[in-house]
């Protein structure tokens, strides 16, 4: 049988998905169901002074406003509201608890009526009036009040010595602006009422066990009163991590009324949660003439809410890449009046490294060398804040490989040297690094006598195609084909799994599968022995393989058993195992995923229209389980950095403390017209320490590195540098 793992294997889901069969949280029905509809404030910071509801509970339909005046219980203890990803400092926001208001956009009424459209228009008739505080929401003016995180990276040498006696120094501020995902999906949740206090949740979440045990401990319910499903995701990247604040309203008016609730946010909405925090990078960067590193110093200051810490980490990606003998790393919080930051695609990263390349841009720049020869030559094949190898990095080679498939060797050095008739032809590149993480996750198998196997698991699938690489590996590692294997996931009684992000899923749940299927063998086995005369009679667990729905001998494939034939010789009518996987301490080597990505842009002379018309990226990202969907993971990365570099900024009003673009018509992202030729190329990239199938993770790494490849091409083209996200028509003016 030929292997699954490894092959362009279609999407297992897809066809639910094309044709509407897949359901999402906002689409699963019940006999009564009630919907809600959220009513915020369109303050920054003040307290609730008075709440008038009765126009809106007048109108004919709505059952109830909930305030923080009349709902249900909740609890009262801080660590009541931490889930599994919640920051380690602060206090969780609370929806509708108090008179509290700590940003603009926080909901403070939930009207529950009949029909959507009633409660969306009721919510319009309830009246507050508020009591106005001041309030900061611009990071720039709250800079002197940054505080220090604590973070691992390590400090050595004397950074500041060593770059004031460099030959050659580079210093300069970069900004990235706040980013707010803007999945297709809205988020949404239906908290089925099941009768006796308990509860059915249907919710957009990456971890439907993060989100029960929340849910529980905010209700004070057991652990058998609420389950949560999430079977389809229809895009997260980092919004999902933590329980948002609509699960908890939809179970509020669920409890209230003893009745189904449905609520599903507005995309306006959806612009209070969480976001990429805008960050402030300073980076100064000095080295001898022939290109070696002398110091490296990076600090962030980064955005936070008033209530909780969170934070990610962006100055430690230098000592992952390059060698210097002096570095300091300082990475602080300002606290604003706006919502808690959040994950989102390779947090820390994309922001770190954009700022971290594009220095090295310039420094390659100010020494006159070539941007691949100065990585080169300061390439680090060890990390160098705990001194430790890698469990493997093939960083070299995608530079190479990418190299050459860009034809960077025909590229001119000076700016404004590349010409395609009108247009300023630049380009330029940056590396990409990410964590190679692998956690905790357990599997369950079910082998039924007719050859068909049903592998479960709470794991979410937030579109990245993790239903698809969890049937390639139950495939070949039970020997059947793929049309044979059932995937169930995103319920939060399945067997234990964490939230889905961090690029971990498809390393944990593909040996926690594996694991298990080793458990289903080693049965499998018992019961061919059983069989008088059997061919596998004293054949050791080591000794067989499954394939072709049989039990193989590895050393004489003719002597072999079906399975079929095993299980109904022992009438064994199926099969059930389950296994938690974990893996062994790592802290003897690091673990990261490297890319190489090289940009060329367009721009027009005169009115300074950018077009990104080439991307190549190389990754070393270990064994590549599913050559097309990863593919598609580092495509979509690569059309994300675009947006970073060039299109997306969530814009405020600092003086009324709102966002002014909370829509996807004014918060720009690339469309299919800014998007041309991508190449993707996979670097081989054996890893046997790492994990046995040697499986790092895709779901991050592609968009690290693209903002700055496309930035230092703008500046190749131009000759302009354009160090603030993103790179506007009226900036490269500006700065020209």
């Amino acid at each position: 049988m030929t292997p699954y793992i490894g092959t362009p294997t279609s999407r297992v889901d897809g066809r639910a998905k094309v044709t509407g069969e897949a359901k999402y949280a906002g689409e699963f029905n019940a006999p009564g169901l009630t919907y809600g509809s959220v009513v915020e404030s369109p303050i920054p910071r003040g307290r609730i002074a008075r709440i008038d509801t009765s126009d809106a509970l007048r109108v004919e339909g709505v059952l109830d406003v909930l305030t923080h005046d009349n709902r249900p219980r909740m609890a009262g203890a801080d660590q009541a509201w931490k889930d599994d990803v919640a920051p380690e400092e602060g206090s969780p926001f609370r929806p509708l608890y108090d008179d509290k208001i700590m940003f603009s956009g926080q909901p403070i009424a939930l009207v529950l009526a009949e029909q959507w459209e009633i409660a969306r228009y009721a919510a319009s008739l309830v009246r507050i009036e508020y009591e106005r505080q001041a309030f900061v929401t611009d990071v720039y003016t709250q800079r002197d009040q940054a505080f220090v995180v604590k973070k691992p990276d390590k400090p050595h040498g004397d950074a500041g010595r060593a770059f004031a006696a460099a030959d050659v120094r580079h210093e300069a501020e970069y900004f990235i602006p706040t980013e707010h995902h803007n999945p297709m999906e809205l988020f949404a949740s239906t908290a089925m009422w099941d009768g006796g206090g308990k509860l059915t949740v249907y919710d957009k979440t990456q971890g439907v066990q993060n989100v029960q045990r929340y849910l529980c401990s905010v209700f004070e319910k057991k652990p058998d009163e609420v389950r949560v499903i999430s079977p389809f995701v229809g895009g997260a990247f980092g919004a999902g991590l933590r329980p948002q604040y609509q699960v908890v309203l939809a179970v509020l008016g669920a409890l209230a009324l003893q009745r189904s609730v449905r609520l599903v946010l507005t995309r306006q909405q959806m612009y209070g949660l969480g976001y990429r925090p805008a960050t402030i990078e300073r980076l100064a960067l000095g080295a001898k003439a022939d290109g070696t590193l002398d110091a490296i110093t990076h600090e962030a200051i980064a955005i936070t809410s008033q209530f909780e810490e969170f934070s990610r980490n962006d100055t430690g990606w230098a000592a992952l890449l390059y060698k210097s003998a002096n570095a300091k790393y300082l990475h602080r919080l300002v606290r604003l009046d706006v919502p808690t930051s959040s994950d989102m695609r390779a947090p820390g990263a994309a922001t770190g490294v954009y700022a971290l390349e594009s220095a090295m841009d310039e420094l390659a720049v100010a020494l006159k060398l070539d941007p691949v020869e100065l990585r080169l030559h300061c390439y680090s094949d060890r990390d160098q804040n705990e001194d430790i190898p890698y469990t493997s990095k093939a960083l070299r080679e995608c530079y190479r490989q990418g190299a050459e498939a860009f034809g960077w060797n025909k590229r001119k050095s000076e700016p404004r040297s590349m010409r395609d008739g009108k247009d300023l032809v630049g380009w330029g590149m940056a590396t990409g690094i990410w964590e190679a993480l692998q956690v905790p996750v357990a599997a369950r198998i079910v082998l039924g006598a007719n050859g068909h196997a049903e592998v479960s698991c709470a794991a979410s699938d937030i579109g990245t195609g993790t239903y698809t690489i969890m049937a390639q590996v139950a495939a070949d590692t039970l020997g059947l084909p793929i049309e044979n294997i059932s995937i169930k996931l995103g319920d939060s009684t399945l067997p234990q799994a964490p939230v889905e992000g961090g690029s971990w899923m498809a390393a944990s749940a593909s040996h926690a599968i594996a694991a298990t299927a080793e458990e289903v063998r080693g049965e499998l086995l018992a019961l061919a022995k059983a069989i008088k005369g059997s061919p596998l009679t004293n054949a050791k667990l080591e000794d067989v393989v499954l394939a072709d729905g049989k039990i193989v001998s590895r050393k004489d494939p003719s002597r072999a058993v079906s399975m079929a034939d095993a299980m109904r010789h022992s009438a064994v009518d199926r099969i059930e195992k389950e296994k938690t996987n974990s893996f062994p301490d790592g802290s003897s080597h690091a673990r990261n995923t490297h890319s190489a990505v090289f940009a060329e842009v367009k721009v027009d002379e005169q009115i300074g229209i950018i077009r990104v018309t080439r991307v190549v990226s190389a990754v070393a990202a270990g064994r590549i389980l599913n050559t097309k969907t990863a593919h598609s993971q580092i495509m979509g990365g690569v059309v994300w950095g675009i947006g970073m570099a060039l299109h997306e900024e969530t814009v405020f009003d600092h003086k009324l403390g709102r966002i002014m673009n909370a829509n996807i018509a004014e918060y720009h992202v690339p469309v299919n017209a800014d998007v041309q030729d991508i190449k993707v190329i996979f670097v081989d990239e054996p890893d046997a320490i790492i994990n046995p199938m040697g499986i790092k993770g895709l779901g991050e790494i592609g968009i690290v590195g693209v903002a700055a490849a496309i930035a230092n091409a703008v500046y190749h083209a131009t000759g302009t540098r354009v160090r603030d996200l993103p790179i506007t028509l009226d900036k490269l003016h500006r700065a020209a």
